[in-house]
């Protein structure tokens, strides 16, 4: 909650913030909320907004292949040559 000091020889306000329940005080809170409105105007904004925009990788993909290539079963000259073709086939006329 916002809490306002009355300085009686000026007649004027100054907002004091006041520490919320996580040690934060409301001026971090809107000061935050500022940030988040504008981050997508940064660089790292827009970095943050593609890499969010990503699909989603299967971890467990991902942990297989490794388990394969450590054991030596993943034959990565082939995978490789399969993806060369298809990458030529979308390419290719």
């Amino acid at each position: 909650m916002l809490s306002f000091d009355s300085d009686s020889d000026l007649g004027s306000s100054q907002w004091q913030p006041q520490q919320t329940g996580e040690g934060l005080t409301v001026g971090d809170d809107v000061l935050m909320e500022q940030i988040l409105e504008n981050i997508n105007n940064t660089p790292i904004g827009q970095v943050l907004s593609k890499i969010a925009a990503l699909p989603d990788t299967r971890r467990g993909k991902i942990l297989d292949v490794r388990h394969q290539l450590v054991r030596g079963e993943y034959d990565l000259n082939e995978r490789l040559d399969v993806v060369l073709e298809k990458v030529l086939e979308d390419i290719g006329p």
